[in-house]
């Protein structure tokens, strides 16, 4: 569905005396994505993964300086074409709940959504009631502002308009971030069923333990450049099926396996 060639991205940055300078942020990145799956594409902060997120859907500002070819349905990903396909065929779920209009209830909101996709008003707010019912908000929660929800159902409002929206690629950027375990755990099970409905979803998150229950494959990504995309049921046991060293020693320092990186190994592939 979705596949990205040889990705470099430069942002500008301003050295002594307004001399302006590029810094490379993403760094010969490839991937794909296809119908039926979740990819998740995991790193620490600053490794460029949000970056990755806004050039796929051309809502990085300019001036930049972008390189590579991006191709959605086999057809290349032009800056005409993102704007043409953005909140329809291509949807962001955003990192910050800041995304959501503090002044408008939640079916209104999620009803834009719709409408921006095509739906006609009045069908465009039933589609509205239906997505929130579908992921367990009631009548009260669909006519509270922002505030009013918690940080889980306020992210579910989210799901939400990017399932009415009927776009194919579902972009969810670090969707997770601040949830309890039971609101997170509704949240993921959320994009993995967008993912059974035939959607490609790309999750783009730092909580690699999370991410593997319900994604097909992980991309590791590191100072802006993909280290390993593999299956997710390669990270098991001491993850010898993995490629890189920077891959096994990830997987090994998780909790679940008890820390299991020798100062050594975390020295040369982590830091």
């Amino acid at each position: 569905m979705l596949t990205i060639e040889h990705l470099t991205l430069q942002l500008p940055y301003y050295a002594p005396w307004w001399r302006r300078r590029w810094a490379e942020v993403l760094s010969d990145v490839s991937l794909e994505l296809h119908p039926g799956e979740v990819h998740a594409v995991v790193g620490a902060s600053g490794a460029g993964k949000s970056l990755l997120a806004h050039a796929l859907l051309g809502l990085l500002p300019e001036p930049k300086r972008q390189t590579g070819r991006l191709t959605f349905h086999r057809q290349v990903l032009t800056a005409a074409r993102q704007r043409q396909l953005r909140g329809r065929e291509l949807a962001l779920i955003p990192q910050s709940l800041d995304a959501l209009d503090p002044l408008v209830r939640s079916q209104r909101q999620v009803s834009w959504a719709a409408n921006r996709a095509g739906d006609a008003r009045a069908n465009a707010w039933q589609a509205a009631g239906q997505a929130l019912t579908h992921y367990q908000l009631d009548e009260r929660s669909k006519q509270a502002f922002p505030h009013e929800l918690s940080g889980g159902m306020a992210r579910r409002v989210l799901v939400a308009m990017a399932h009415v929206s009927h776009a194919q690629l579902i972009i969810a950027d670090e969707p997770s971030v601040g949830l309890d375990p039971q609101q997170r755990d509704r949240v993921l099970d959320a994009l993995a069923a967008l993912a059974r409905q035939g959607k490609a979803v790309l999750l783009i998150t730092h909580d690699l333990r999370h991410a593997l229950p319900i994604a097909q494959r992980v991309t590791l990504m590191r100072q802006g450049r993909c280290v390993e995309t593999a299956f997710a049921s390669a990270f098991q046991g001491d993850g010898d099926t993995l490629a890189t060293d920077y891959a096994q020693a990830l997987w090994q320092a998780l909790p679940d396996n008890h820390f299991g990186v020798t100062p050594t190994a975390q020295a040369q592939n982590v830091a």
